[in-house]
């Protein structure tokens, strides 16, 4: 598409200059005018003529010399026309697009606008490949830490929500569910509670009865205008649907 846009404005450009040559420029219009001057004479020669004021031969000499002077001016336009010529105007007409395209190729970036999102793509392709890399060194720390800590800790179940969390942002959302349940075990959450319930029913891809006891509870021990409380119920209805 952008070479096309290239030979339109290149087109355009030089427009103007063709159709100067076209119309034949300035030599066209100072022989129209030469034409038309000469043209008077004759006709001012005539009338003197008519009126008396010039006699047949005198007339004659003049009439003879306006049309010597005619058709000197046209030999000398022709003249200029030959070593001005057309051809030379539309070669540099169309020579000059084809050297600017021709160094557009060889110093430009005709490709650019794909190259940049190729290069961007394959810079955000990194950015999350050394995201996810980071995520796993975070899990394994977090798994060895957690092991040498008490279970039943507030420290310990802080853990395991955090290392439910980074499971969840690499997507292994069986491990993100075993996370939670660790620390739904020390102390129940409503909203981790309908957290997890929702991660165990998007990992077996339908609401499990783990998953409804789990909504159960924390609708049941949440606030009444908890943002969650429409989605729970909505996977509860599916639930009882399903049944």
């Amino acid at each position: 598409m952008i070479w096309l846009s290239i030979v339109v404005v290149a087109l355009v450009a030089m427009a103007p200059l063709g159709v100067s040559v076209w119309r034949g420029g300035g030599l066209r219009s100072r022989r129209e005018a030469a034409l038309a001057l000469h043209r008077a004479q004759l006709t001012e020669l005539d009338r003197d003529l008519a009126e008396g004021r010039l006699l047949a031969t005198e007339h004659e000499a003049a009439r003879l010399e306006v049309q010597r002077r005619l058709l000197a001016e046209a030999e000398q336009t022709e003249a200029a026309t030959r070593r001005s010529g057309a051809w030379p105007v539309i070669a540099v007409a169309a020579v000059v697009p084809a050297l600017a395209l021709g160094l557009y190729v060889a110093d430009g970036t005709p490709n650019y606008a794909a190259d940049s999102k190729i290069a961007e793509v394959a810079q955000q392709d990194a950015a999350r490949a050394n995201e996810t890399a980071r995520d796993m060194e975070l899990i394994t720390q977090l798994r060895a830490a957690l092991g040498k800590l008490d279970p039943n800790s507030e420290r310990t179940r802080k853990g395991y929500v955090m290392l439910g969390n980074a499971e969840l942002s690499v997507g292994h959302l069986s491990e993100a569910a075993d996370a939670f349940r660790h620390a739904l075990a020390t102390r129940f959450e409503p909203t981790l509670g309908a957290e997890t319930a929702e991660v165990i029913t998007e990992t077996q891809g339908h609401v499990t009865p783990e998953a409804v006891a789990l909504f159960k509870r924390a609708l049941a021990e949440a606030p009444a205008d908890v943002a969650w409380r429409k989605a729970a119920e909505k996977r509860l209805a599916e639930a009882g649907n399903a049944g």
